[in-house]
């Protein structure tokens, strides 16, 4: 029987994705007839506006009508297509969530597998034992640097030597930021400047020689 319609026995049935795209091709199919059956009418709708009215007209009108009728035949028949789409759309969005949630329920299940295995094979108390090894590993390597820089054949001073010599230290500094010196060197006399001159003063009223330089008063 199923040769006769041109399926063989072992050929499985199509799908829900066969479905659809089977539909919308008989959907478009559909939409197709009615733009053709709209320019049809749009013919007829023009040819009667340049009629007369009378018979010829009147038959003009009946086949706009018959037209017409096919036309909401075709539409019905594509909504009806466009529904089933629709509906075996939907259905198949559930069906693949389900799927991809079985998948992921199974995928959950072996990660819990792998973790339970990977607990089994931490042991708390050999990492609780390693943590004393490092913990007395670390107190040892510093007491190995603690004696590595321990000091020895310094001599012993005293304190109350440091002290005064800290007090002394102290006081060079001071002497060291004296700077009187320099309001010495600030009051010297101006050098002279320019070319010797025949005034007989400079510019702080002392008198100077033709060099421009201080004269020396006789005694």
């Amino acid at each position: 029987m199923n040769r006769l319609f041109g399926r063989s026995r072992n050929q499985a049935p199509p799908g829900l994705s066969d479905c659809i795209g089977n539909i919308d091709a008989r959907a478009e199919v559909m939409e197709k007839k009615i733009a053709r059956i709209d320019a049809e009418l749009i013919k007829y709708k023009d040819q009667m506006k340049k009629m007369r009215d009378g018979p010829a007209k009147n038959a003009v009108k009946q086949k706009a009508i018959r037209v017409l009728k096919q036309k909401r035949l075709y539409e019905s028949q594509r909504d009806q297509l466009a529904q089933q789409s629709f509906n075996m759309e939907q259905a198949n969005y559930t069906i693949q969530s389900l799927k991809d949630t079985k998948t992921t329920v199974e995928a959950m299940k072996i990660g819990a597998k792998e973790m339970k295995k990977a607990y089994k094979q931490v042991k708390m108390d050999q990492i609780e034992d390693l943590q004393d090894q490092l913990e007395d590993m670390m107190e040892e390597a510093s007491e190995v640097q603690e004696a590595l820089s321990r000091s020895y054949g310094t001599p012993d001073i005293d304190e109350d030597e440091l002290e005064a010599e800290l007090d002394a230290l102290g006081d060079e500094l001071l002497l060291d930021d004296d700077s009187s010196y320099l309001d010495e060197a600030s009051s010297a006399p101006s050098i002279p400047e320019g070319m010797p001159s025949d005034s007989k003063t400079n510019k702080d009223g002392v008198l100077v020689d033709e060099f421009g330089l201080p004269q020396i008063p006789a005694t």
